[in-house]
């Protein structure tokens, strides 16, 4: 399986075919309402604004695998980040991303890239810490660890990076930066 063999399901039932992206840079994200990394919202919009015209795309798939923190409908999750954060990339359906019925794009990004870390810092001791209680095995398995997990793919349609959460928007700004 290749990148854009890929379909994701749209929340009004429809697919969008990862085919359409061909030639573009891709940032795939699963997301959360309630999370702490939810203003990661407004960064990845600030992204998709400067780099749209250039060929990027947002691929944002909301996930209520992690704490149960996006319980809302597709329509209230939509709703909740066009009036908070103004965002204007496409969603997807909400999905699993680990398990299984995780959807097919996040069974394929686990497979291209898997874990490297939390990083350093007060967030990935934190995320670490937490982690630790939930699979102790956590650093050994590529599951998705957590809310605003980001795959970065180039327009060849090859997985180039994965940040965690915990990783700087910055560093995830610049990554899609030396891809345009």
């Amino acid at each position: 399986m290749k990148f854009y063999d890929i379909k994701v399901e749209a929340p009004d039932g429809s697919f969008v075919d990862m085919k359409d992206y061909e030639g573009k840079v891709v940032l795939v994200v699963n997301t959360a309402t309630g999370c702490g990394f939810t203003p990661h919202y407004k960064d990845l919009e600030a992204i998709y604004e400067k780099f749209h015209d250039q060929g990027f795309e947002i691929v944002d798939v909301p996930c209520n695998q992690f704490a149960g923190q996006t319980p809302e409908s597709d329509e209230e999750i939509h709703e909740f980040c066009q009036l908070k954060y103004n965002t204007q990339f496409p969603q997807m359906k909400k999905s699993d991303v680990n398990g299984e019925n995780a959807i097919d794009l996040f069974k394929f990004l686990k497979e291209e890239k898997g874990f490297e870390g939390f990083g350093k810092g007060p967030k990935a001791l934190m995320m670490s810490t937490m982690l630790k209680k939930i699979d102790k095995d956590y650093k050994n398995n590529p599951e998705i660890k957590w809310n605003f997990t980001k795959f970065i793919i180039n327009r060849q349609g090859e997985v180039v990076a994965r940040f965690e959460p915990t990783a700087d928007m910055k560093e995830v700004a610049k990554c899609v930066e030396e891809l345009m």
